[in-house]
């Protein structure tokens, strides 16, 4: 007889190999097409009480996605999926990003001269027309990486509605008084010839001059300190800004020196300038700040008195503590000359970086080398006015320091002083509160994954500027307001605020360059159009982002959940970004915070943690790794890494991903293979599957625990211990030959598959958000005690097992461990080919008392019995408890091959009583 053709051996069409990238993207798009299952998602959940939405950070609608892209969406969907999974009702609303500058570069660069013959409408729908291109591109690109959600009515930042939707918001901050018109010094960017956002600006490195200039004291000054010559040295890594020289700022509780050079420092950096060769050190005089405020020194390029001013900011931890102050091109610059009275700003610059006639028109510069100045970039005249300086540049030198670079240019950017529009932080226009006291206050009422994010935001809330929202392009919301043209002043009135944003509903933005005053204008109002102007600026693209919340969370045209949001999730660089120009829109308006948790993850670098790069030859696109190793590989990645900082991401990473997903694929393939006849589950379990039923428990109630509170990395290492060590690498190996063996409704089989289904049942949602491809095909493939009623994957809910059975297991599990590593001995030194060939024996009375079949498979032996005269082929003690080794003295059962038959070649009783009911 052949035996082989008696045993239950396990069956199942569910393939052991995914071939992932060949088989994908069918499974996908049918998610999305036939099957509908975003809106099947809804439906199952409708009545389902618990709601969970991230709203989510708009992607910029250029270009191809990068890993970064993968790793963000993909990190969205699983906590989507895994609200899902728990029994939530969920939304995902997608949406894009689609004004701001690099669409309009694009767009100018292909059409060349070709634009200034354009209207700006017309310039406006060649960008329109782009944005739409790489959003379907993207929105494909996404839908490949398994993300689900709506992307049959995404939010697009262009939509006419939605960019009326901007405008409102920024009415309702104009009408509560925070918004405000103002000439300051900006962050600006020449390159782009626009004002930049502080979240517009990257710092790259860049050299620069270090430059320490004399000025001459005035008569004033001269006669106060009763000297006949002296100069105050500042030092600047700007020699360009010295012409807009208005000031020198000074600490007010610093004491000053007059040096035997006759040159005035801070007494605190009197040392370190003696080290440069500044001075010898002699002090002549000393003196408080307070002695020379309001008087003056001479600019040596053009001969312009520079007044003393107190100064807060001026510290002594470099420099000379004397500070050069162009108030045009310095915030701090800025505030102290306003403080003491000094009104004007002067700003020689053009949008270009180039110097303008206000050279001329102000005397600058002297009259004879004037002329080499106007229309020189800014940049360019360092080394001229070095030679300019004379004897008065006592030093010079250069340095590589970190300096603000735009980010969409990868220019420096300089600080440059124009008429913008401003959000203003500190003005108490909020009940009886600021826009950062409130918005600070918010900050504590959400929940920050990690922990420490309130701290980072909340420091650059505290610290940030008013908010600079204008910029000076054609490619974005218009900053839509009247202004009389006599006064200057602009018009809030909210009537016709009102009427404009409804025009956008319909006509979109691009009517505020289309229409006449008089058609924008609400015939109802009190204005006359002949008597207004437009102001022609456009939103800072933060901005429309910013609002975003109001636009798709408060307009009724999304399916995307209540506000605030469940969730903002972005990289960690918005902090400085979208969750704070988000958080102040609608702390502005609202007085809320658009979000109840905020969740950052790190950025992505290569295998050995470098930032990824074109020029390295390093990027890794999530489009390469799909081909390759499949969309299922990048989200296990995505599941696997501690996103709380940067994730690493290689061949190799890859491919050891790629074998933890053999790992669970295979598991799976055998726990459906084994239960494939079971009808009906058992609750009498046996020893071995409570064991087994226990350590589930702990490891899926722990998982959940972890993916709850969104630590992906940690609930897959629980689970992946225990699928490795104690299911596939103790019990499915334990189990087979019961499975295998028994009779088909044999009490441990049985017992034995059905501790197998539950654990199914319940693994399977438990890995569904992120392996969602292949539970959904596992579904297919699923006998009918694990489908139950389920058509597919997304039929699934968690639910967590409920058995609390209390296995003593420390002795067994410590004694298995020991058995094996003398076992690895044994079958090196060829004395045993299988552990069947032995009896284990034990001074253990509690592990004598168990089962006497559970207790053999556990340690894979024929038999387990008390210790006697046999001989050993090992020993060894466990907390005193004895264990020897010895070879069994049965013969082996050519059926089940355990040494447990009383003649030779017959079957054990087990197997003969098998054998009867089969033959």
């Amino acid at each position: 007889m052949d035996y082989k053709d008696t045993l239950l051996l396990p069956t199942t069409e569910f393939p052991m190999r995914a071939n992932l990238p060949e088989n994908e993207s069918k499974r996908i798009n049918s998610w999305h097409n036939e099957r509908k299952i975003y809106e099947k998602m809804k439906q199952n959940r409708k009545n389902t009480e618990k709601f969970f939405a991230i709203h989510d950070g708009p992607p910029y609608a250029n270009g191809h996605l990068h890993i970064g892209h993968a790793l963000n969406k993909i990190l969205k969907d699983i906590i989507t999926k895994t609200h899902y999974f728990f029994g939530e009702n969920i939304r995902y609303v997608p949406g894009w990003d689609c004004h701001g500058l690099p669409i309009e570069q694009q767009v100018e660069v292909k059409l060349g001269e070709k634009k200034k013959s354009l209207s700006k409408s017309e310039i406006r729908e060649y960008c329109r027309a782009h944005a739409r291109e790489f959003i379907k591109i993207q929105s494909d690109e996404f839908k490949s990486l398994g993300v689900i959600g709506d992307f049959e009515n995404p939010y697009l930042t262009m939509k006419f509605e939605f960019e009326a939707d901007i405008y409102r918001a920024l009415c309702e901050i104009a009408k509560k008084g925070l918004l405000i018109e103002r000439s300051k010094p900006v962050y600006w960017s020449w390159a782009a010839r626009s004002a930049l956002a502080e979240a517009e600006v990257e710092y790259e490195d860049k050299e620069d001059h270090s430059i320490y200039v004399a000025f001459n004291l005035d008569t004033d000054a001269l006669n106060k300190l009763d000297v006949k010559e002296a100069s105050a040295v500042i030092w600047t890594t700007t020699p360009w800004t010295l012409p807009a020289n208005q000031a020198i700022s000074l600490n007010p509780n610093e004491i000053y020196v007059l040096t035997a050079e006759n040159l005035i420092f801070a007494k605190a950096l009197l040392e370190n300038l003696v080290k440069l060769g500044l001075t010898d050190g002699e002090i002549k005089q000393e003196f408080k700040a307070q002695e020379i405020e309001k008087l003056h020194a001479i600019n040596p390029l053009n001969d312009r008195k520079s007044q003393f001013l107190l100064g807060e900011h001026v510290t002594t931890d470099g420099g000379t503590g004397l500070v050069h102050t162009a108030p045009g091109h310095g915030e701090d610059d800025y505030y102290v000359c306003l403080k003491n009275g000094i009104s004007e700003v002067l700003m020689p610059v053009d949008d270009g970086g180039l110097y303008d006639e206000t050279l001329k028109a102000k005397g600058l510069f002297r009259a004879d080398v004037v002329d080499e100045f106007v229309g020189l970039h800014i940049f360019k005249a360092n080394e001229k006015i070095l030679e300019i300086l004379g004897k008065n540049l006592l030093h010079a030198s250069k340095f590589t320091h970190s300096y603000p670079h735009c980010w969409r240019t990868h220019k420096p950017v300089i600080y440059r002083a124009t008429k913008q529009w401003f959000i203003t932080m500190d003005e108490a226009k909020l009940g009886s509160k600021t826009l950062r006291e409130v918005a600070l206050n918010e900050l504590e009422n959400v929940k920050f994954y990690p922990a420490s994010g309130v701290k980072r935001i909340g420091s650059m809330i505290q610290n940030r500027p008013d908010w600079c929202i204008s910029r000076q392009r054609d490619w974005g919301v218009p900053i839509a307001f009247f202004r009389d043209k006599a006064t200057k002043e602009p018009i809030f009135d909210a009537d016709v605020l009102d009427y404009v944003a409804k025009i956008f509903d319909v006509k979109g933005a691009d009517a505020w360059w289309d229409l006449e005053i008089s058609q924008l204008l609400n015939p109802a109002s009190k204005y006359k159009p002949e008597n207004l102007e437009k102001v022609m600026d456009i939103l800072d693209v933060w901005f429309d982002s910013g609002s975003t919340w109001q636009a798709v969370l408060q307009s009724q045209n999304y399916d995307s959940g209540a506000y605030p949001a469940s969730m903002y999730l972005e990289g960690s660089d918005q902090h400085r970004g979208w969750f704070q120009s988000s958080l102040l829109v609608s702390t502005a308006v609202n007085e809320k915070a658009p979000y109840k948790a905020v969740l950052t993850h790190g950025f992505t670098v290569d295998s050995k943690g470098e930032k990824m790069s074109k020029s390295k030859g390093n990027v890794i696109a999530p489009q390469d790794v799909a081909k390759e190793h499949g969309v299922e590989i990048l989200r296990l990645w995505v599941g696997l890494s501690d996103y709380s900082g940067d994730l690493k991401i290689g061949d190799n990473i890859l491919k050891q991903v790629s074998e933890q997903y053999r790992k669970i694929r295979n598991t799976i393939r055998f726990l459906l293979a084994n239960v494939n006849d079971l009808d009906e589950i058992t609750t009498d379990f046996n020893l071995l599957d409570k064991w087994i039923l226990s350590r589930a428990k702990r490891a899926f109630d722990e998982a959940e625990r972890a993916f709850r509170s969104y630590d992906f990395s940690k609930g897959f290492n629980v689970l992946l211990n225990f699928l490795s060590a104690d299911l596939s690498g103790i019990y499915l190996d334990i189990c087979k030959d019961r499975l295998y063996c028994d009779s088909k409704n044999g009490k441990q089989r049985r017992s034995a598959q059905s501790a197998m289904a539950l654990i199914t049942r319940s693994l399977l949602p438990l890995l569904a958000p992120t392996l969602t491809y292949t539970i959904d095909e596992v579904m297919d493939y699923a006998p009918k005690i694990i489908k139950q009623n389920f058509k597919d994957a997304f039929d699934l809910v968690y639910e967590p097992l409920n058995f609390d059975f209390s296995v003593d297991d420390e002795l067994i599990l410590l004694s298995r461990a020991k058995f094996f590593e003398l076992i690895d001995v044994l079958k090196k030194d060829k004395v045993i080919k299988s552990t069947l060939e032995l009896d284990l024996q034990t001074s253990s009375a509690k592990i004598l008392a168990l089962d006497s079949t559970d207790i053999s498979d556990f340690y894979m032996v024929s038999r387990v019995n008390k210790i006697d005269e046999a001989k050993a082929l090992a020993e060894f003690e466990i907390d005193s408890v004895k264990f020897k080794i010895v070879l069994s003295t049965a013969h082996k059962c050519p059926r089940c091959w355990k040494f447990v038959s009383v003649s030779e070649n017959e079957p054990c009783d087990r197997c003969a009583k098998v054998l009867s009911s089969v033959c």
